[in-house]
């Protein structure tokens, strides 16, 4: 393998781990900080890389970012809805969303189970173009990736600090406080969660109209890539201000992409990347607790061998 092949697989690695980041600062929102573990990410996933492949369609590539948060939001709110006003369980509540979307995205493809976007002009399409014959040529992914990244890790740098921001982390350390202060868990949470998913859903729209295509099964798996992305992430930074916590979040799903890369790079079948997947959150979990038991597994082995 040469110089070249492995700077192109890194910058892959990196577009690619930028792009769905923005699902992880979603969990990172959502998981960490309010304490919901939001199973309807997957088909919020797909259902922003669906509607804004058929609003990029019509000729309008950047009117399909705020079109595929908006249809995010209604995702995430009617996730909410489903835990605080009808008494399901946050579990269940992701699980009946994430399969009623299923049919939904059918439905926003023109019940189709793949939208071709090879001949349509997208926001990659339009910065390669302006970047034809500069310094940057070929960047324009990383750019974009990037550019998306960052705004949104500033805006949960100051949201987080706000009343409602810091309203929202309270509900998920303790909600039964939150209500004792005159706070609305239920409010918070909605909020919180129809933040989070509009950010999942620009993740899909992003990866969309990055691969010039959006199917059905886009997001099959984003779950559980973004919830090892964001323990890897905390194993980088897992103290420090929010701000950097969220960074932390980024690095574990570049890391996470880059590991997925390596072992694509080992010519593994693409079936089993699956397995990788659930393998690294096994690690991921695992990993903390079993270097706390460590030193104890190490006592035992060494008086067992000393009773020999």
């Amino acid at each position: 393998m040469d110089i070249a092949s492995i700077g192109s697989i890194l910058q892959t690695s990196l577009e690619l781990g930028l792009i769905s980041s923005l699902t992880v600062l979603a969990l990172f929102l959502s998981y960490s900080m309010l304490g919901v573990c939001d199973l309807s990410t997957d088909g919020c996933f797909t259902l922003g890389a669906a509607t804004g492949a058929m609003v990029a369609l019509t000729g309008h590539p950047f009117l399909a970012i705020p079109a595929a948060m908006a249809v995010g939001m209604l995702s995430g709110f009617i996730t909410g809805l489903l835990q605080t006003k009808m008494g399901i369980d946050s579990l269940l509540a992701g699980i009946i969303v994430n399969t009623g979307l299923y049919s939904v995205n059918i439905a926003v493809m023109g019940k189709s189970s793949l939208i071709n976007l090879n001949k349509t002009t997208t926001i990659f399409s339009m910065l390669k173009d302006s970047l034809n014959g500069t310094a940057l040529a070929g960047q324009y992914g990383l750019i974009i990736a990037l550019a998306a990244v960052l705004l949104v890790v500033i805006f949960l740098g100051f949201f987080l600090k706000t009343r409602l921001g810091l309203a929202i982390r309270a509900t998920g350390n303790n909600p039964d406080m939150v209500r004792s202060s005159s706070i609305n868990p239920v409010f918070t949470t909605l909020v919180g969660l129809v933040i989070a998913n509009s950010f999942t859903a620009l993740s899909g729209c992003l990866l969309g109209q990055f691969q010039k295509s959006a199917n059905i099964d886009i997001g099959t798996g984003m779950v559980t890539i973004a919830l090892a992305s964001l323990l890897i992430g905390e194993v980088f930074i897992r103290r420090g201000p929010i701000g950097l916590k969220a960074v932390g979040a980024v690095i574990g799903a570049i890391v996470f992409r880059i590991v997925y890369a390596v072992a694509l790079r080992f010519n593994m079948p693409a079936f089993m990347l699956k397995l990788v997947s659930s393998v690294i959150v096994i690690i991921a979990i695992s990993g903390p607790y079993l270097k706390k038991q460590m030193p104890l597994l190490m006592r035992r082995m060494a008086f067992n061998s000393e009773g020999k």
